[in-house]
């Protein structure tokens, strides 16, 4: 089950656009069946949860909470992956940066949310090489099929 909640004031979104990106990450991993809450919010509501969580008093991107992940991991429903959290201005920002579409950096960090979700990591240089060439295939595949239904 995949369930996804936009409480952002401040932009609205196409759910169904982070709904396939999560799949498409899962699918990727032959784990369709999990289940992956993602919360679109804005820069206030994840900056709580960064200072709170993570002990940055700032807005981020991306949050993802792992059920699985710590001591007590084999205790929990293992069909229960976790909680990823995007701030839908802050991922506005990083878009008109980017120079790509704001469609595309929220699919990139629905992704990126995940593959966190399912234990990757970017810490060192080789864990950010397996972490971001499995997002880079899983985009290109999302890319591909956003093109394809466009030209349809």
């Amino acid at each position: 089950m995949i369930d996804i909640t936009n409480i952002s004031k401040k932009r609205s979104f196409d759910v169904d656009i982070v709904f396939r990106s999560v799949l498409a990450t899962l699918t990727a991993h032959d784990i369709a069946n999990k289940e992956v809450s993602v919360l679109l919010t804005d820069d206030t509501r994840i900056t709580e949860l960064n200072r709170d969580y993570r002990g940055f008093d700032s807005p981020t991107d991306v949050l993802a909470f792992a059920q699985l992940d710590g001591e007590d991991a084999d205790l929990l429903n293992s069909d229960i992956l976790g909680d990823v959290v995007i701030s839908l201005e802050t991922a506005e920002r990083q878009a008109k940066e980017s120079y790509h579409s704001f469609e595309n950096e929220v699919m990139l960090l629905a992704v990126h949310g995940v593959l966190h979700l399912l234990g990757y990591d970017h810490q060192t240089e080789n864990d950010a090489i397996k972490m971001f060439d499995k997002q880079n295939s899983i985009l290109s595949e999302l890319l591909t099929e956003k093109h394809l239904s466009v030209q349809s």
